[in-house]
């Protein structure tokens, strides 16, 4: 196996700038979309992460619910609400407790005093989302918000060294340490739902747990998805927005047991080259599918509100339908919305459109 190349996600990352000229000039289709039918401090730099998760705590924090009138028009039937929490991480041998906060989107249920967890509906399937490099949760808020909107109890950790506000400064190598960060916070928000007094109470179905990630967060929740190095048997299935595997993570991918996976990319990413998904999607068994945003860059079909993201956020939101909530029916919703001429193009099984090149960093 050889190591990643040099700098490899530093230089995707600085990079990101230049892909703002790949944007799409024009987008002139607009998707029909799919309703879902449904009743309604400062930590030094860590070594490798364990193979299996630590015990898990939930540290009490103030709940906040967030009108639905303060996000975006969503996607599905739900009005949604929002709630924090904090996971801790244990200490580890060489590497000291983490206080690691979750923001989490949850299907709401309107009343005279606003929005407030939808119970009557529940439980729900969890998706945790991990993000990119440099970017906060907080700026994905409008996809989160539609996957809430449309059925999901959606949870976002925010990891160590990740977020440009980390007072502790940003630290990309630290990744090898997320896909534990990332099995303990599903852990610890499992846990919270079963607490009395949280919002979350009676919300989440812990045998329907999905995972979706953007860049380093797809990376991340790949590896614990459908890699031997850190995989998390509790989770059913896996969205990889411009992500890649890693060397650096150890292990093998795509050995038994393994999830539906979902694939998307944009074809004119110069940050996570197309080659990286590609790779992902053709080692990928069945169930698997790969949706091509055509002539879209890294990060804004993902953090810009407009079509293509409506698009991804209705593909992922189809995908999670058919594998967490056994609904065949939004397998041909997928391939409704995934499929808009001159914008994107869904691959359902197959080989994925060919790429030159190949994917820096990722296992030999």
């Amino acid at each position: 196996m050889r190591s990643p190349s040099p700098g490899r996600r530093r230089d995707r990352r600085r990079r990101a700038w230049q892909a703002a000229i790949w944007s799409v000039a024009a987008l002139v289709v607009l998707v029909a979309a799919w309703v879902v039918n449904r009743a309604v401090a400062t930590t030094p730099a860590r070594t490798s992460a364990p193979t299996t998760a630590p015990a898990v705590s939930t540290v009490p924090s103030t709940t906040t619910t967030t009108p639905a009138e303060s996000l975006p028009v969503p996607i599905g039937t739900y009005s949604v609400g929002t709630s924090s929490l904090t996971v801790a991480v244990p200490p580890q041998p060489t590497s000291p407790a983490q206080n690691i906060p979750v923001q989490v989107w949850y299907p709401a249920a309107e009343t005279r005093n606003g929005p407030v967890p939808d119970r009557v509906g529940g439980p729900f399937p969890l998706l945790a989302f991990s993000q990119g490099y440099d970017l906060s949760v907080q700026s994905y808020a409008a996809l989160l918000g539609d996957w809430a909107s449309a059925g999901f109890v959606v949870a976002g950790p925010t990891y160590p060294h990740t977020d440009p506000g980390d007072p502790s400064g940003l630290n990309e190598e630290d990744i090898v340490n997320h896909p534990a960060d990332l099995r303990t916070v599903v852990a610890g928000v499992v846990a919270n739902a079963k607490q009395a007094g949280s919002p979350l109470l009676g919300m989440i179905d812990a045998t329907r747990i999905g995972l979706v990630g953007h860049s380093d967060g797809g990376d991340v929740s790949l590896a614990v998805a459908a890699n031997t190095c850190c995989r998390d048997p509790l989770v059913k299935a896996v969205a990889v927005l411009s992500g890649a595997e890693l060397g650096s993570f150890g292990g093998t991918y795509f050995t038994a047991p393994t999830v539906p996976i979902l694939v998307v990319q944009g074809n004119a990413d110069i940050v996570n080259v197309p080659a990286c998904s590609t790779q992902i999607y053709n080692a990928a068994p069945t169930p698997k599918y790969y949706l091509d945003l055509l002539g879209a860059a890294h990060e804004p079909p993902y953090i810009d509100p407009g079509p293509v993201q409506e698009i991804v956020a209705e593909t992922v939101a189809a995908f999670f339908e058919a594998t967490l909530n056994g609904r065949h029916s939004a397998v041909p919703a997928m391939s409704a919305v995934g499929n808009v001429a001159g914008t994107a193009q869904l691959t359902v099984g197959g080989t994925a459109p060919p790429e030159p090149g190949t994917c820096p960093g990722a296992p030999a």
